[in-house]
């Protein structure tokens, strides 16, 4: 099983408990985005945290003295413990994006990336948030950066949908109908 997949389970357990005990989800997100910054930045506490040689109860006590310093809630310390004895503290960051991805599922927000030609005001923003809303029924969280190269328009992407109205895209499209009809 890939880490990838074995962090969408931990998440998933970790939402569904987190539910149940009527945890706050939303600072559940940012404990967890917290630990997997800080494991990214500390190599040497994760290697001490998954190597075999390093006895359970120095393991624990690191895991402890991290969940203190977060503050984490019962559900994640306990999975942080849980991980800790099975050596895949590794898992933390995949879980900390899975986590999130069925936090905004749960609130029914989808990621939207917009990349356009040129920057986009305040106004056209909050615009094109409240089309990108309406076409999936969903709130939308954006964020948006500049590609010249599109010439004009933009393209979104929200999930595995592609939304091309980039001036590139119908250049390229006119080109292929010119060269077929000849």
């Amino acid at each position: 099983m890939s880490l990838r997949t074995s962090a969408k389970r931990y998440a998933r357990a970790l939402f569904d408990i987190a539910l149940q005990e009527k945890t706050d989800l939303a600072q559940l997100d940012r404990d967890l985005t917290a630990l997997a910054s800080v494991m990214r930045e500390n190599a040497e506490l994760l290697h001490m945290a998954t190597r075999h040689g390093v006895p359970d109860t120095v393991r624990k006590n690191v895991i402890d003295a991290i969940a203190d310093k977060l503050g984490a809630a019962p559900p994640l310390r306990k999975l942080l413990v849980l991980l800790a004895e099975g050596h895949r503290l590794n898992l933390v960051p995949d879980l900390a994006v899975a986590y999130r991805e069925r936090l905004l599922a749960h609130q029914n927000i989808v990621h939207a990336e917009v990349t356009t030609a040129v920057a986009l005001s305040p106004e056209k923003t909050a615009a094109l948030v409240e089309s990108l809303s309406a076409v999936t029924g969903k709130k939308v969280d954006i964020s948006v950066r500049v590609d010249a190269d599109l010439i004009g328009g933009l393209v979104a992407t929200i999930g595995s949908t592609v939304y091309d109205g980039s001036v590139r895209t119908q250049l390229k499209k006119m080109r292929t109908a010119l060269t077929l009809e000849q």
